[in-house]
């Protein structure tokens, strides 16, 4: 019909609840309830931080990414369990089939996948030419997939709605943990997130914002009508102009079920007591660097970069990257390239953490993604 409205496809995000405290209680179930913590060896005496609190020891102002000690102070009654990654994989892997497995509204669906705990999922095709219209029931949907979820794996779900990814994103915190569903879309962006500060936004953290403010740019409305000459001086070409788009709620980017093929592997240790001695520093780069080897060679693809993370005492970091003349897999000179830079690190205190992150080459047909 001449002047009518192409429908709007929705997209949806599928968020797991408190994760890693959800398998752990799914295993014990008299943790149901309870404050649970789940981070390092699980002993919150020693060095490591909060993986993920559950909803009872949020209340007591644990979060991730907190040393497990702050966690103690503030939560002394807390249930700290150790990380058990096999178990955790077994479970987003379940989840993740029991997503591929819906249809929606008799059709089929595509799930791109965004870590353990997350995905976005769509239909299988996305041109209302080809595939019919849009689904006319995104909420059923939404409730649809909490109940399989919750049927197949015991665990629970929220569920974003959006015209696009990072609205249905975004939806999602507004939704948990009840109702479990929320729906934010072009028609209601404005309303709901128009004077919220720029930090809501899913892709700009604490720095961009700081950064957007002093531009005079405080809320995602400012954001959305900002000059995009101005945002390009500032974040470049590219970046500006994004920061624009997502400000007006803007975004066409697909749900893509290709694999994520990573770019690099790297592994960090936090030492229980700091390390004086440097030539033991450089012992312990050379061990952490063979266990990054043994992940990227089950990727199959050799390093081109090598680069480490070292952290002083009490809390001085700094990174430090080298391009071998060569690509290489071979532990002994990867250990040694790590070693070497040290030597662009000044040794003015014990060291807290040491990390190495090897980046592969390329895959022969480029990335997906």
């Amino acid at each position: 019909m001449s002047g009518a409205r192409t429908p709007e496809r929705w997209v949806l995000h599928v968020d797991l609840d408190q994760f890693l405290a959800a398998v752990e209680m799914l295993r014990r179930p008299e943790l149901v309830g309870k404050p649970v913590v789940v981070g390092g060896r699980g002993d919150p005496t020693e060095r490591g931080v909060v993986s993920t609190a559950s909803y009872e020891a949020r209340t007591y102002g644990v979060r991730s990414g907190m040393p497990l000690r702050t966690a103690l102070k503030r939560c002394p009654e807390a249930v700290f369990l150790p990380v058990d990654f096999p178990v955790y994989e077994a479970a987003s892997h379940q989840v993740m089939q029991t997503l591929r497995e819906l249809t929606w509204e008799g059709r089929g669906t595509v799930v791109e996948v965004l870590g353990w705990d997350e995905a976005f999922l769509a239909l299988r095709s996305e041109d209302p030419l080809r595939e019919g219209l849009p689904p006319e029931d995104p909420e059923g949907m939404a409730r649809a997939v909490r109940a399989a979820v919750r049927e197949a794996t015991g665990l629970r779900c929220s569920v974003g709605i959006g015209n696009n990814k990072p609205q249905a994103k975004i939806a999602t915190d507004f939704g948990k943990p009840d109702p479990g569903v929320h729906t934010i879309s072009h028609a209601s962006w404005r309303v709901q997130l128009g004077g919220r500060p720029t930090n809501a936004l899913w892709g700009i953290g604490p720095k961009i914002s700081r950064r957007l403010a002093t531009l005079g740019i405080a809320t995602v409305d400012d954001l959305a009508a900002a000059e995009p000459a101005l945002l390009a001086d500032e974040f470049g070409p590219g970046t500006g102009p994004w920061l624009r788009r997502l400000g007006r709620g803007v975004d066409a980017s697909p749900v893509d079920a290709t694999p994520w093929v990573p770019r690099a592997h790297g592994r960090e240790e936090t030492f229980q007591e700091d390390v004086e001695d440097w030539t033991e520093v450089e012992e312990h780069l050379r061990r952490i660097t063979a266990r990054v080897v043994v992940d990227i060679d089950a990727e199959g693809r050799p390093a081109e970069r090598v680069a480490i993370k070292v952290r002083l005492r009490p809390f001085l970091t700094f990174t430090r990257v080298h391009k071998l003349a060569e690509p290489s897999n071979d532990p002994v000179l990867l250990g040694e390239e790590a070693v070497a830079l040290l030597e662009r690190i000044e040794r003015r205190a014990p060291v807290r953490l040491l990390g190495v992150r090897l980046e592969m080459v390329a895959p022969a047909d480029g990335y997906p993604r």
